[in-house]
């Protein structure tokens, strides 16, 4: 006599078996369990900052005071600088310790193939555009910009410090906390 064939529906649950899924849950403490919380709010007395910039950014970091007579002021933490030249136009920010943390200049392909000059006013303009959008990806949203009264009246110098203006970056840095 001949094996009988299983059904089809016999094939289906062997060939794709079927999980039970329980309907309620309930979840119940151990008797007698309590958490400890003065384990949480005890400090490590061998704190490790691996932010170097956020005590800068909470303004509590210390700001070299003792050149008042020196122009341009030593007392920052982040400085915007700008510099024309006879065929290109560059600005950086510089931090305290005189390190360069972001730049953008004309020289640079990527900004110098959308400009018709690059040392005209729209030249400027553009780099202030380009640093503010690089200054905000990396974190710097506050910076000071002092430029000699002479320089600071032309144009140039005008539209790039309007650019940084309207690309976020607020171009003064908050007071320093002292406590």
């Amino acid at each position: 006599k001949a094996a009988a064939r299983p059904s089809r529906n016999t094939l289906h649950f062997l060939l794709f078996p079927v999980r039970l899924a329980g309907t309620s849950a309930s979840v119940q403490a151990a008797p007698g369990f309590e958490v400890d919380t003065e384990e949480n709010e005890l400090v490590n007395p061998n704190f490790v900052n691996r932010n170097p910039r956020n005590m800068e950014c909470l303004a509590l970091a210390v700001k070299d005071r003792g050149w008042g007579t020196v122009w341009p002021t030593r007392q920052y933490w982040h400085r915007l600088r700008f510099e024309r030249s006879q065929h290109h136009v560059s600005a950086f920010v510089e931090h305290s310790n005189g390190n360069v943390i972001v730049s953008a200049s004309t020289r640079e392909w990527a900004v110098k193939r959308h400009l018709y000059s690059t040392k005209d006013v729209m030249a400027c303009e553009n780099i202030g555009r380009v640093l503010a959008q690089r200054c905000l990806e990396a974190g710097i949203s506050y910076m000071i910009f002092r430029e000699i009264p002479w320089t600071f009246r032309s144009e140039a110098v005008q539209r790039f410090r309007n650019a940084m203006k309207e690309g976020g970056v607020v171009l003064s840095e908050p007071r320093r906390i002292y406590e």
